[in-house]
């Protein structure tokens, strides 16, 4: 009997140290994944996905693309201001259309403003061609909506006369999805407003 009672206290230690062992395996396993999943999530939050031409997947870091947003920003202002400002009686309709794409109802509002004050007409009337010399801005990317101050330089030429603006404008930008070709930026312009417009005396060669 003493030896059939230590067989099972031998078969019982066995089956608890087999328990242990599998409930060790378990929390460690579990553990393990868990880092896992969290070494893949970290990674995640600090990545983004392109796809390449060929198709393969490009990974772009977020805070790289923080870092280009204020490049891709004045892009977008400087396309905006181009297509708006830079007319002639050739490509107005073409250009107007293009810059509305990058702006709310206020570019919209500022268009049919002057369209309605005959700026356009003129254009067309005197064959006055509107040709932006530079155009500077300043951007706050802190927090969105990121306000901006952009001062445009342009030229009119009415032939015989060439004269020489500055033009102060501010307002916002706002994300939005991108759209190509229309917009491919994926930003808006809001509250834009023309504040000053003044001639340059000795113009800009």
């Amino acid at each position: 009997m003493k030896t059939s009672y230590k067989n099972i206290y031998a078969i019982l230690n066995i089956n608890r140290l087999i328990v242990v062992s599998v409930v060790l395996c378990a929390l460690g396993s579990s553990a393990f994944s868990g880092w896992i999943v969290y070494d893949i999530h970290k990674k995640a939050l600090n990545n983004a996905f392109a796809i390449n031409t060929d198709g393969s997947v490009i990974p772009l870091k977020w805070i790289t693309q923080k870092e280009n947003f204020k490049v891709e920003a004045l892009a977008h202002l400087e396309l905006f201001h181009t297509y708006f400002y830079n007319i002639d009686a050739s490509n107005y309709e073409k250009n107007l259309e293009k810059a509305l794409w990058l702006g709310n109802s206020s570019v919209d509002n500022l268009y049919r403003q002057k369209k309605a004050d005959g700026v356009y007409n003129r254009l067309l009337q005197y064959s006055l061609i509107q040709k932006v010399l530079s155009i500077e801005s300043q951007l706050d990317t802190q927090i969105e909506p990121y306000q901006f101050k952009t001062t445009t330089v342009f030229e009119i030429n009415r032939g015989t006369v060439v004269d020489t603006y500055e033009l102060v404008s501010t307002g916002n930008l706002i994300v939005v999805d991108r759209n190509y070709p229309n917009n491919t930026h994926g930003l808006l312009i809001t509250n834009y407003f023309e504040n000053t417009l003044k001639k340059v005396q000795n113009g800009h060669q």
